[in-house]
């Protein structure tokens, strides 16, 4: 059976250790089962198979755990649930008694670590139903080959927001995240040493699937656009080396006919052609203003030009952008923001001209909230800019100057170099990581530790309250260049613009509280 990934990519392994403890597990030759899965088991398992791989593992079929179903007393069933209430309550309703049991027998598979009063509410009502009942460890999902999520957005709220009132809901989210990892951990196969940030004490439209086995997709997804146009053309070259059908430049209605005409090139084509699309459509947004914003935002982050002149005048640079109309609020929110970080924060004053000049007075939490991050914008005192590397010489483009850094911190945990005082061990490394380019965080017995340097190692991130993609973009680039470790890095959700200003904007607001924390 083809696998939906590469062998070392997180979604194969994901797939390979759900076909080994689970349908390996109840499997019996020639038997059908059926499949009950909740919400966020839905989220794990699409992320890494298609219902083909559950087919060739005898499921027949697939049900959401939650909707009224038709009982089927002849088949078995097979329960992939999170460890809540929610979820256990429905299995517990499908054999409510033995004469109303919706399947013949019961296999319970939960993602992780099932709480002792549900495991005892299930003990003591239709413990003869059950033939299995085992925790798989697997409480995240695999995104990419090296990225993945704990798919818990709202932590970023709880974990930053001041409201005293939401103290207990902060512990048990942290709880709930480092059990998550751990599964991330044991998946692949890692006992590592454990360091983390020290906290500051500032308080007509086709959908298309991009998907793993989508090779042109896996090799320009976190490509900076200027490189994807110039696939742009090898595409172009390549659709019509297949047939010399047309003549001349291809549009897209030619290549619709040629398509008609050379069934057996369809699905070639259109993967292609998606590409091509999607393409041109960045395109279309990035000209008429993106491009003149990306300038303003690079040259604000970095303090330079292009040309790494110095920016004598950063109130000169944002002007442009907060006079022109066609500049949404997140766009100027997002560009003073820039503007306060590279100058250190401002004064209280100048805050407000700017806002009011503006007019995002409703939006100004987007700013000032800041500082529960411990960024704050209208600082007590000066603070100095964080160093960083230079990276000069390294070949960029104009219009993605900055570096995440994400990045320098991936570089220095794998030679070694992050401060101890800025970065503690929860755990100590092995001896071993001595920062001579050898990266091992496994701490079990180890019998030829050269074989091991071989093989490779893992460097796992996890970052509370979301990445971005040019922060996933940094895992792959690094691990290219450090070719014996493998930079796996994850967060609670993915972030963009907009949705981190949305809950920047919301940290000072009540919420209610989070249904995700799991059952004591």
């Amino acid at each position: 059976m083809a696998l939906p990934v590469t062998e070392r990519g997180l979604k194969s392994v994901v797939w390979q250790k759900i076909k080994a403890t689970v349908f390996e597990d109840c499997k019996k030759e020639g038997e059908w089962k059926i499949m009950l899965l909740d919400e966020f088991t839905t989220k794990l398992l699409a992320a890494c198979c298609k219902m083909s791989d559950l087919l060739a593992e005898g499921i027949t079929v697939v049900e959401n755990i939650y909707k009224n179903r038709e009982p089927v007393r002849q088949m078995k069933a097979l329960y992939f649930i999170s460890p809540t209430t929610k979820s256990v309550d429905c299995f517990l309703r499908d054999f409510a008694s033995k004469s109303e049991n919706r399947y013949k027998a019961a296999y319970i598979y939960f993602t992780d670590f099932c709480p002792d009063s549900l495991f005892n509410k299930i003990k003591a009502s239709c413990s003869k139903s059950i033939r299995r009942c085992k925790e798989i460890n697997i409480s995240f999902i695999p995104l990419e080959s090296q990225v993945y999520t704990l798919d818990v957005p709202d932590a970023f709220y709880y974990s930053y927001s001041p409201d005293p009132s939401n103290a207990s809901g902060k512990d048990a989210i942290m709880e709930a995240m480092a059990e998550q990892i751990v599964t991330v951990c044991a998946t692949l196969d890692e006992n590592p040493g454990v360091r983390y940030k020290r906290y500051r004490t500032d308080g007509k439209e086709k959908e298309a699937v991009l998907e793993e086995d989508d090779d042109l997709w896996v090799r320009i997804r976190h490509q900076h656009i200027a490189v994807v146009l110039e696939e742009i053309p090898k595409l172009m070259k390549e659709i019509s080396s297949t047939k010399k059908a047309t003549e001349g430049k291809l549009s897209v209605s030619a290549l619709s006919q040629f398509m008609k005409k050379m069934p057996h090139f369809r699905k070639r084509i259109t993967k292609q052609v998606i590409h091509l699309n999607l393409a041109e459509d960045c395109m279309k947004k990035f000209k008429p203003n993106i491009e003149k914003l990306c300038k303003t935002e690079q040259d604000l982050a970095l303090g330079t030009d292009a040309e790494g002149q110095k920016v004598k005048d950063s109130m000169r640079v944002l002007l442009p952008v907060l006079l022109n109309k066609n500049h949404d609020n997140y766009d100027k929110i997002r560009a003073i923001l820039l503007y306060i970080f590279g100058i250190s924060g401002t004064t209280e004053e100048n805050l407000d001209k700017l806002i009011q000049n503006v007019k995002i007075e409703n939006e100004s939490d987007m700013i000032r909230n800041w500082h529960y991050l411990g960024i704050p914008v209208v600082p007590q005192s000066q603070q100095g800019k964080p160093s960083r590397k230079d990276r000069s010489t390294e070949g960029t483009f104009q219009l993605s100057r900055w570096t995440p850094i994400i990045k320098d911190i991936m570089e220095d945990a794998i030679d070694n170099r992050l401060d101890s005082k800025e970065w503690p061990y929860c755990s100590q490394c092995p001896a071993v990581w001595n920062g001579s380019g050898a990266v091992s965080a496994r701490q079990k017995p180890r019998a030829n530790y050269l074989e091991e340097r071989k093989n490779g190692s893992k460097l796992i991130i996890f970052v509370i309250g979301g990445i971005t993609y040019s922060e996933m973009r940094c895992a792959y680039e690094v691990s290219q260049t450090h070719k014996s470790c493998e930079v796996i890095i994850g967060s609670t959700h993915i972030l963009t613009p907009k949705k981190l200003l949305d809950d920047i904007k919301m940290l000072n607001k009540p919420k209610d509280k989070l249904s995700f924390i799991k059952d004591e």
